[in-house]
């Protein structure tokens, strides 16, 4: 089956340059580092200067933000080793540089090709290998086992839809989970899903993304952006919308006339749609400001454009209330958890399959209300706006949720810990 599925993707080789060249149209960056995506790196990066190489791949932001608690961790337990973070997407090898800066070594991983796997393998010669959320590269995992690289998947999540996509290649999938020396799962029902699918030595974890600690210069710019804001003026964050979201957003924003007071910060989730958000809010009439202008908001104007990368943080710290992106439209929802850490009221739509677990448990927690609709998001949003009993509780238990599901790092250093030593 690896042999018929390594056929296919050979098949389609000539469309990973049709889509690079379609995303690069909108972000340019797909078309650096071409050669690393097929395995061809730096002569000077060959074995990282003769280090211990700890490979850690975090696809895109959401991945490697997840991962700072645990490159802070390595970082401090394995001092003679470089750590390497590989990515698929440029705003997670972006954000990786906002991050870590020269503290880490950052590549894109190859396509999963054998001769570009073996290539990267080869090249870095890592003394492990750990593949986030849910990275199931069966040529992957099979030449890191061929390589002697012991192979870790950490901080495993899977969706219900996920799984049943993975059945379709059952005995390919299982033969990939069998070939990883330690699963750690997200929550039992992850754990449950990948059992199913065959994996044998299966642990929860927990999530990694409750052990995140917000930068303290991203508090300072939360309270820098608030006085940009307004002061006194109530804000509502739309966080990490996605495709189709935006108009929905401001199409209930204009026709609830009580928001007309409401400062509305969206801030979408690709930079490269900061322009065509500009454009609706432009065909809607509605007063607006980029947040890259770096001036004071306007008494007149309704709408901010967060069209900024790195500053999710300092947004949350801003904002009175943020409703969560990819929520109102079915794409499985965002990260809640970091507007919960800095005590931020959190809004939610229905679609939230990607974090399933962590939202049933904010809502129970009381940090988290979930609404229908983008209509129903405002006629929420208005009400706690004017209620600072019900926003100061929902802040209260937005910290308190996301302290009591910390130490999945401890658990995912101990799984480290038992394969390097």
């Amino acid at each position: 089956m690896r042999f018929l599925y390594t056929f296919l993707l050979w098949l389609l080789l000539p469309f990973i340059f049709v889509r690079l060249a379609l995303r690069a149209r909108r972000q340019p960056e797909y078309w650096q580092h071409l050669g690393e995506r097929f395995g061809f790196y730096h002569p000077t990066d060959r074995g990282m200067a003769g280090e211990g190489v700890i490979w850690l791949h975090a696809v895109s932001v959401g991945e490697t933000r997840a991962s700072a608690s645990l490159v802070a961790r390595l970082g401090a337990a394995y001092p003679d080793h470089q750590i390497l973070l590989t990515h698929t997407t440029p705003t997670g090898r972006a954000t990786s540089a906002q991050l870590y800066g020269d503290s880490v070594r950052r590549v894109y991983l190859p396509y999963d090709y054998p001769f570009a796997v073996q290539r990267f393998l080869r090249h870095f010669r890592p003394a492990v290998g750990i593949l986030m959320e849910t990275e199931i590269w069966f040529n992957l995992i099979h030449e890191g086992r061929a390589a002697d690289v012991p192979m870790l998947l950490l901080n495993a999540r899977l969706s219900e839809k996920s799984a049943k996509g993975y059945t379709r290649f059952a005995s390919l999938t299982r033969n990939a989970l069998q070939q990883l020396d330690a699963i750690a799962a997200q929550t039992p029902d992850d754990a449950a899903r990948l059992g199913q699918l065959g994996a044998e030595k299966v642990s929860v974890m927990g999530n990694l993304k409750f052990d995140i600690e917000p930068p303290p210069a991203m508090r300072e710019l939360g309270k820098a952006l608030r006085r940009q804001f307004g002061a006194d003026r109530k804000i509502l964050l739309t966080a990490s919308t996605r495709e189709g979201e935006e108009a929905l957003l401001l199409d209930a924003f204009m026709a609830q006339s009580a928001m007309k007071d409401v400062l509305l910060v969206i801030v979408p989730r690709h930079p490269q749609r900061f322009d065509e958000i500009a454009e609706l809010l432009a065909k809607r009439g509605l007063r607006y400001q980029r947040r890259s202008e770096n001036r004071e908001v306007g008494a007149d104007v309704q709408v901010v454009l967060g069209d900024s990368m790195g500053e999710m943080f300092a947004y949350y710290v801003a904002a009175d209330i943020a409703c969560i992106g990819g929520s109102l439209l079915p794409f499985g929802g965002q990260n809640l958890i970091e507007a919960c850490a800095v005590g931020t009221p959190v809004l939610i739509g229905p679609h939230t399959f990607n974090f399933t677990e962590a939202t049933r448990l904010a809502v129970e927690a009381g940090a988290v209300l979930r609404v229908k609709d983008a209509s129903e998001l405002f006629r929420t949003a208005y009400a706690l706006l004017n209620d600072a009993s019900a926003l100061d509780e929902m802040s209260k238990q937005g910290v308190r949720f996301v302290a009591a599901h910390r130490g999945a790092t401890d658990k995912a250093m101990g799984v480290i810990q038992a394969v390097i030593g």
